[in-house]
């Protein structure tokens, strides 16, 4: 799997910052989506800035094999909050499509009706 940190000018990028962030990701995603997932990209912004608030953002980027890109977005008050956040919301969207594309192939859904 290919992992890429890009962030703004207001979060410092160091290669800690990026190990421990490959790490989470890893730990969460390698598991279920390993042999398919071949690149993970994470983008880090402080959308206001100086300012204050709820304002890191976090957008993941998931390219599995044979399948088109899919990306989240979380706003959190920290880069650890909203990574997690933005993870959270990539394991379940990734388990519902690939669940539905599952579904296309052969098994029956859960209202019983097969078209």
């Amino acid at each position: 799997m290919q992992f890429q940190l890009r962030t703004d000018n207001h979060i410092h990028n160091s290669e800690a910052l990026a190990e421990s962030i490959r790490t989470e990701v890893e730990g969460t995603l390698a598991t279920r989506f390993g042999e398919r997932l071949q690149r993970v990209e994470v983008y880090l912004q402080d959308v206001n800035a100086h300012k204050g608030g709820v304002d890191t953002r976090c957008a993941i980027e998931a390219h599995l094999a044979g399948l088109p890109p899919f990306a989240v977005n979380e706003q959190a008050l920290d880069v650890q909050q909203a990574v997690s956040g933005a993870l959270d919301k990539l394991l379940r969207t990734l388990e519902h499509r690939l669940g539905r594309i599952q579904d296309r192939r052969g098994h029956t859904p859960a209202s019983g009706d097969i078209t």
